[in-house]
C-alpha cells in the first residue's frame, strides 16, 4: 500500500481526534418533525437509543460516531400550517424535544446558553438547543415570540418556504421586498430576548433588511453558497461578506439541491412526482420514500459528495472569513443526503476532506464548535444590554403594517 492509499485513513483518524476535542455544533436537525410524521411522537416506536438507520438519519450511537457535541433541534412545522394551528404544532415539537432530553439524560443535556453548551461538552453529553423554523410559528404575535424564547427556543428562521405576512421567503414570489415594519420589529424583539435571527430560507431582500436592523449577530442555520450552487435558498456573496461586521455565522447545509447544481432540476422533477402522488415534497414517511425510490430508479439521481460540501465551505471561508462559518446538516429534513454524509455519523468524512485540503486544526475547531458558541454568546450579551434599556414591545402587525395582520387564511 502506498502512502497515498493510506492518506484517507490518516485524515479520517485526525478528523475523529479533532472532533473529540472540538465536536460539531450542528445548526439544524429535523428529528422532531420526522418523529411527528412517522409515529406521532411515540418514542417507544422510534427509540433513538436503538439503531434507527432504517427510519431516520439520527440516533444516539450515530450522533456519537459523528462527533456531535451540540445540536439545534428544529421545532419546525410546515408553512401551510397557519394561525393557532402553527403555534400549537410548534409547542408539540418543543414538547418532544424535552421528552427526548428527559428520556436520555446520559446523552443529551438541555442547553439555553453558550455556557450550557460548554458545560454539556465538558460533561460528555450532547447540548440540546432548539430553533423554530418559520415566523408563521408565532402567528404575528410578539408575545408568542417571547413565550417560545421562555420555552427554550434560541433561534427563529424568519420564514420557511412560503412568504409570511411580514417577511419574504427565498422560494416564493417577491411580495414585500424583504421585511415589513412589523418584520423589523420582530427582529428587534428577538435581539432583546436573545433569540438568534436565522436567515436560512429567507429572500435576499429579507437577509439584507435583517442585517440592516439587527443589533446582534445573525445565523444561517442551514444554507450554502449561491456562488457555488445557484439556488435561491443559498447565500449570495454580498451577504456572506457582510457577516464579519455583523458577527454572525453561516452554517453550510448538506441538502443535495443546495449543494450540487445538477441536483436542482432533478429535485424539482421529483417534487412534481411527489405531488402527482398526493404527497408533500418534504414528506419523508416510509410511503413517501417508496415513491422517491421508485422515481430514482427510473431517473438516476445526481449524487452530491462530501467534497461538494467542502467546495461550499472553501468559498464561504473566502467570502465571510473562517470566524463566520459553521455546519447545519438538515438531517431528517431531507429525503436525500450526499455520499459520505448519509447520516449524522458522517461529519468526520467532511472534516477529513477539509484536512486533505489543508485546513488547519485551529480553523476546523472554529467551524465545528467555536463559531456557534461565540455567536450565541454574543446574542446573549446584546440581549442583556437591550433589556437594560427597553422593555418588551407591544407592537402589533395591524398597527405597523395596517390591515388585520393575518396570513391570508383562517386560523
Amino acid at each position: 500500500m502506498t502512502d497515498h492509499d493510506q492518506a484517507p485513513d490518516r485524515h479520517l483518524a485526525e478528523a475523529r481526534a479533532l472532533l473529540a476535542e472540538h465536536p460539531v455544533a450542528d445548526g439544524h436537525n429535523d428529528l422532531p418533525w420526522a418523529l411527528r410524521e412517522q409515529v406521532f411522537y411515540d418514542l417507544d416506536r422510534r427509540d433513538i437509543a436503538a439503531d434507527q438507520s432504517e427510519h431516520l438519519h439520527t440516533d444516539l450511537a450515530r450522533l456519537r460516531a459523528g462527533g456531535v457535541g451540540a445540536q439545534f433541534w428544529s421545532v419546525y412545522v410546515r408553512s401551510d400550517y397557519d394561525g393557532d394551528r402553527a403555534v400549537s404544532a410548534t409547542l408539540e415539537q418543543i414538547d418532544v424535544v424535552g421528552r427526548l432530553i428527559d428520556r436520555h439524560p446520559g446523552d443529551l443535556r438541555r442547553a439555553l446558553t453558550a455556557d450550557d453548551m460548554e458545560a454539556a461538552r465538558a460533561g460528555g453529553r450532547i447540548a440540546s438547543l432548539m430553533g423554530a423554523e418559520g415566523g408563521h410559528s408565532i402567528n404575528c404575535s410578539l408575545g408568542t415570540l417571547r413565550s417560545l424564547h421562555a420555552l427554550g427556543v434560541r433561534y427563529m428562521t424568519l420564514t420557511h418556504n412560503d412568504n409570511i405576512a411580514w417577511a419574504d421567503s427565498a422560494t416564493d414570489e417577491k411580495r414585500i421586498g424583504g421585511l415589513s415594519r412589523f418584520g423589523e420589529e420582530v427582529v428587534r424583539e428577538m435581539n432583546r430576548c436573545g433569540m438568534l435571527v436565522d436567515l436560512s430560507h429567507v429572500s435576499t431582500g429579507t437577509m439584507r433588511d435583517a442585517l440592516r436592523v439587527t443589533e446582534a449577530p445573525v445565523l444561517f442555520s442551514h444554507s450554502s453558497a449561491r456562488a457555488v450552487c445557484d439556488h435561491p435558498r443559498n447565500i449570495p456573496d454580498d451577504v456572506l461578506e457582510a457577516l464579519p461586521a455583523n458577527g454572525g455565522t453561516a452554517m453550510v447545509t448538506f441538502v443535495p439541491k443546495f449543494v450540487l447544481p445538477e441536483a436542482i432540476a432533478w429535485t424539482q422533477a421529483a417534487d412534481l412526482n411527489m405531488k402527482a402522488h398526493g404527497l408533500h415534497p418534504l414528506d419523508t414517511t416510509e410511503a413517501a420514500m417508496r415513491v422517491q425510490r421508485m422515481y430514482e430508479e427510473r431517473h438516476p439521481r445526481p449524487v452530491a459528495t462530501a467534497a461538494d460540501v467542502a467546495d461550499h465551505l472553501d468559498h464561504m471561508r473566502e467570502a465571510a472569513g473562517v470566524d463566520h462559518i459553521g455546519i447545519g446538516g438538515d438531517y431528517d429534513g431531507t429525503a436525500f443526503t450526499p455520499a459520505g454524509l448519509e447520516d449524522v455519523a458522517g461529519y468526520p468524512n467532511l472534516i477529513a476532506e477539509l484536512l486533505r485540503r489543508g485546513w488547519s486544526k485551529t480553523d476546523l475547531a472554529k467551524l465545528t464548535w467555536r463559531n456557534a458558541v461565540r455567536t450565541l454568546r454574543a446574542a446573549e450579551d446584546v440581549a442583556r444590554d437591550l433589556r437594560s434599556r427597553r422593555g418588551p414591545s407591544n407592537a402589533t402587525i395591524g398597527e405597523l403594517d395596517g390591515g388585520d395582520g393575518g396570513d391570508g387564511v383562517d386560523g
